[in-house]
């Protein structure tokens, strides 16, 4: 899908004081915080979204209200990840009928799969629906790296699968992904250090979470990446490269949500076994956030 481009923000899932429960109403105003801020497209129930720590009704229920909520404002790529290909094929349908745009699929596994094993997994999640399919190659949370080869044998066999987010942190791989792909291949950034590298590598998007957070930054350097200047885009990237790296280095979902609070959403804490971020960490946090002001 060509019309997938630029910040894709990936939207926090918001749960009660006590962590038990969802809490809709604050997802949508991030979701309208996103939207408004002009990020290109909406990515509920990745890892920022916390999409691993849900049941399956909670799960849904995301799904569902964040499709609703976005409302064909900007196109919304619904994370299906599961760990069996029955459940990833339920999420996948369950997302499409509600209106996905698109279905992000990360090849998780317990244990380590083969490359058939992970061909015939998106071959079936392809096969159920009619939406077009991110590959996500993100071997630190899946435990599976896809290699250039497998990704372009998985696009070249399953018709919807028709871009690539890579997340390894190795810029070769993106500049391979170019060449073997001829350039047909459309691939976005997953890694927040090499969204400027990527860019000049020929990266369609990056998909981040820093959004929530600095969403006028992230389009500037999407705007100026774009235009080819290349001098604005490096002294914008640097000027942010700290927060993105403390971000990550820190959890995205702790991270995420403590500056929500800190700019007045409260989104409350992590779902356990995940720890809210440390006092230490939110007084960091909240100086670079002032930086950057």
């Amino acid at each position: 899908m060509s019309t997938i481009h630029g910040i894709i923000g990936y939207t926090i899932t918001p749960f009660s004081a006590n962590g038990e429960t969802l809490d809709l109403p604050a997802l949508g105003q991030s979701i309208d915080r996103l939207i408004d801020s002009g990020v290109h497209a909406i990515a509920p129930l990745g890892s920022t979204g916390e999409g691993a720590y849900l049941s399956d009704a909670e799960w849904d229920q995301v799904a569902e209200f964040s499709i609703k909520h976005v409302a064909n404002r900007v196109p919304t790529i619904v994370s299906v990840s599961d760990l069996t290909t029955a459940k990833a094929v339920r999420r996948a349908r369950f997302a499409e009928a509600h209106g996905a745009d698109v279905v992000m699929v990360l090849p998780a596994s317990y244990w380590k799969l083969s490359e058939a094993e992970i061909l015939a997994h998106y071959r079936a999640i392809g096969d159920s629906i009619g939406v077009p399919i991110m590959l996500y190659n993100n071997p630190a949370t899946s435990g599976t790296d896809m290699s250039v080869e497998l990704i372009l044998r998985i696009v070249n066999a399953v018709e919807n699968v028709t871009m690539v987010k890579e997340s390894t942190g190795d810029i070769q791989r993106m500049h391979k992904l170019q060449l073997l792909g001829e350039g047909q291949v459309p691939f976005y950034n997953g890694c927040n250090p090499l969204a400027l590298e990527a860019f000049a590598a020929g990266a369609k998007g990056w998909c981040t979470a820093a959004p929530n957070l600095i969403p006028q930054l992230n389009l500037d350097l999407y705007d100026a990446a774009m235009a080819g200047d290349l001098d604005r885009a490096r002294d914008l990237f640097y000027r942010q490269l700290p927060l993105l790296d403390f971000i990550l280095k820190g959890g995205l979902p702790a991270t995420i949500k403590a500056g929500l609070r800190a700019t007045g959403l409260e989104a409350g804490e992590p779902r356990l076994p995940v720890f809210a971020l440390a006092e230490a960490g939110v007084g960091q946090l909240t100086a670079l956030l002032k930086e950057l002001s």
